[in-house]
Formats: C-alpha cells, sequence, structure tokens
C-alpha cells in the first residue's frame, strides 16, 4: 500500500504522557531496571540450555528412533520459547542496557531459522507502529485470500470455513520463515509503509545464517543419524508443526480476537486517534493470571503492556499491568482482555468465524 499513514501527534495524547510517567515513577521509585532481572536471566538460562540439550540429544544417535519424534516437537516449542523469551526482547533492546549484549542474544534468532534483521522491520518499526492497519501491518497477513480478519480484505468464498482450517495453517508458519518469509520480506521494495534498503552486510548474513540453520538441522542430522530420508523428514516437519502453531497461535491471539479493531486511516491517510489510544483498541492480553503463561510466552500474553513499553523487558509485565489497565480505565480507554488461553483461543475461532460468514454474504 502506497498510502504513508499518519497519527496525531504524541505530544498531544495525555493518556500516553501520564502512563509513561507512571511506569517510569514505579521503576524509579522501586530501584529497578527496566531491562532484565535474576529471574530473567534465569529464564534465559534455562530456555537456551533447554533448546540446546534436546538438540544435542537428538543428533547423539543415542536414542531410538521413536524417541526422536517427541524430541522434535519438543525441540520445535522450545524453539519458539527460545524466541518468545530471549530473542524477542533482545531484538526490541529491552532485555539489557548494553546494546553488544542484547545483539548476541539477538543472534540466536538464526539457530531457530529466523533472521533478526528482518524481523527488526517487520515486527519492531512496521507492526508496532501499525498495529492492525490492513494493508500495513504485515503481521497480521497469515495467508492473503485464504484468512479474512479485516473489511478490507480479500474475499474468497473458501473463507467460510477458515475457522477450521486457520490452524492447520498456523502450524506451516515456522516451515514458511525458515524458507520463504525472510526472503520475501528482504526482496520486497517496500514492507508495509517501510522502504526496504538494505546495508550489505545484510545481504550476506542472510543467506550465510539461513545456510548454518540449513546444515545443522537438515544436514548434519541425515549425516550423523541412522535414520531414512524420510524417517528424517517426519520429524523436520513435526518439529516446524510444533514451533509453528505454538507461534502462531500466540501471535493471532494477541490481535485477532473479540473486540480489537482493524482501523484504517482515512483518504489523506490521517488515523483518528494518537499511536498509545490506537494501541489500546487493536492488542489483547490472554491468561494474564496464569504463571505457567508468563513463564513460557515471554510476556507475550501481555501485549499491551508490551506495545506501550517495548523497551520494558517482558519480566516486568505484570508489576506494570495494574498501572497500564488503572490508567485506561481511568480515560476510558479499553483493555482487552481474555481470562485464560482457552477464553482467547475460542474469542479467536468466532472471530474467524465472524469474517468468514461475512465473506460468505458480500
Amino acid at each position: 500500500m502506497s498510502q504513508k499513514v499518519k497519527f496525531p501527534s504524541a505530544s498531544g495524547s495525555l493518556f500516553y504522557a501520564t502512563i509513561r510517567s507512571r511506569v517510569d515513577q514505579f521503576f524509579n521509585q522501586h530501584q529497578l531496571s527496566q531491562h532484565a532481572n535474576a529471574r530473567m536471566w534465569g529464564k534465559t538460562v534455562f530456555f537456551l540450555t533447554g533448546f540446546t540439550g534436546i538438540y544435542l540429544i537428538i543428533i547423539s544417535g543415542l536414542l531410538p528412533n521413536w524417541i526422536l519424534l517427541p524430541l522434535a516437537a519438543l525441540l520445535g516449542m522450545f524453539s519458539a520459547f527460545v524466541g518468545f523469551n530471549v530473542c524477542h526482547d533482545a531484538i526490541h533492546g529491552s532485555l539489557s542496557g548494553n546494546k553488544k549484549v542484547n545483539k548476541l542474544f539477538g543472534f540466536i534468532f538464526n539457530l531457530i531459522g529466523a533472521n533478526p534483521y528482518v524481523w527488526s522491520i517487520t515486527h519492531n518499526v512496521v507492526h508496532h507502529t501499525y498495529t492492525n492497519i490492513p494493508g500495513h501491518d504485515e503481521d497480521i497477513e497469515v495467508a492473503p485470500g485464504l484468512i479474512r480478519i479485516a473489511e478490507e480484505d480479500e474475499v474468497n468464498p473458501i473463507q467460510r470455513y477458515q475457522h477450521w482450517y486457520a490452524f492447520p495453517l498456523y502450524s506451516l508458519a515456522s516451515l514458511s520463515w525458515v524458507f520463504r518469509k525472510d526472503y520475501v520480506k528482504f526482496f520486497q521494495k517496500k514492507i508495509g509503509a517501510h522502504q526496504n534498503k538494505h546495508p550489505k552486510l545484510e545481504y550476506f548474513n542472510l543467506f550465510f545464517y539461513k545456510a548454518l540453520y540449513y546444515f545443522l538441522f537438515i544436514v548434519l542430522p541425515l549425516l550423523v543419524l541412522d535414520v531414512s530420508w524420510w524417517q528424517f523428514l517426519i520429524g523436520f516437519l513435526l518439529l516446524h508443526i510444533a514451533e509453528g502453531l505454538t507461534m502462531g497461535l500466540v501471535f493471532q491471539l494477541a490481535h485477532v480476537v473479540e473486540g480489537t479493531n482493524f482501523p484504517v486511516p482515512n483518504e489523506t491517510g490521517q488515523m483518528e486517534e494518537a499511536w498509545a489510544e490506537h494501541q489500546m483498541r487493536t492488542t489483547a492480553n490472554f491468561a494474564t493470571h496464569n504463571k505457567l503463561a508468563a513463564f513460557f510466552l515471554g510476556g507475550l500474553n501481555r501485549q499491551i503492556e508490551h506495545h506501550l513499553f517495548p523497551k520494558v523487558c517482558h519480566i516486568h509485565y505484570g508489576e506494570i499491568s495494574v498501572i497500564v489497565k488503572m490508567t485506561a480505565l481511568e480515560f476510558n480507554l479499553p483493555y482487552i482482555e481474555n481470562k485464560s488461553f482457552l477464553s482467547a483461543l475460542r474469542s479467536h475461532f468466532l472471530t474467524l468465524k465472524k469474517f468468514g460468514r461475512e465473506a460468505t454474504v458480500n
């Protein structure tokens, strides 16, 4: 989409000024860093150790093949958890106050098959700026033509069934990322409204680290494991189905549920509300009081806090959420929240069904 989107000046948003002041005051009063604390570094060690350990156990060849299958699925899930808990914060610059440390941990994204540079553009710049704006936020474009989640989306008769086939499509997200998405996004002229112009080093990084991933997860296992090509293929697909479904569900439950909006700019590209207010209407939390969700999902179940404060490490979201919710209600803004993972899943299912039914009517 060529139209440039503009938000009203942030200086005119009393809500954003108030909530930033209150959150800053919270960290100052408690003498806390907005970056990782000891608990966060403990999580980092846990997920990286789990990811590395499972991979090494698999390629050791010491276990029977029937055990390798569930381990492949577990490795896929740990790949997603490393992305959620470690790389996501690092690429946002919220894991550490040291840019070199963030870059080091962001590099790990390559080892789960994704390019950190491309992600920083598609997610940090485009998604966080133009959240849920059709034609601009490419993070919500799961399968254009097949999945319809906004009035502006292309209509296809098959979408009447999208609430059933969307979930199998989500399981392909990781495979798409590894073999297609990063290349497509990198060589697009624009991502949303962002004009692509890459440093030469990033061309090398894209192909070199993709090749490294293919070697570690395709070539090396085939060389060292006593498995046939079709047995390897089943394990590789299972790894990515587990990783893709984990990633796909978590991202969708944060933006495509009942109550979230998909606002469009006017004919001049102007949005009606300021950026912070826009975030409150396009983002949702889920399972916010579930300790397991908080531990495994890297704060992505608290997307409202993350979108307002992407430079704050997710380990603090639970504490600042009280401030965010209170301030939102004070300014008569929605604080969209599904109490559990299952209720969020149901809400996403009903949202898919709604837009699918509307496509049929149209």
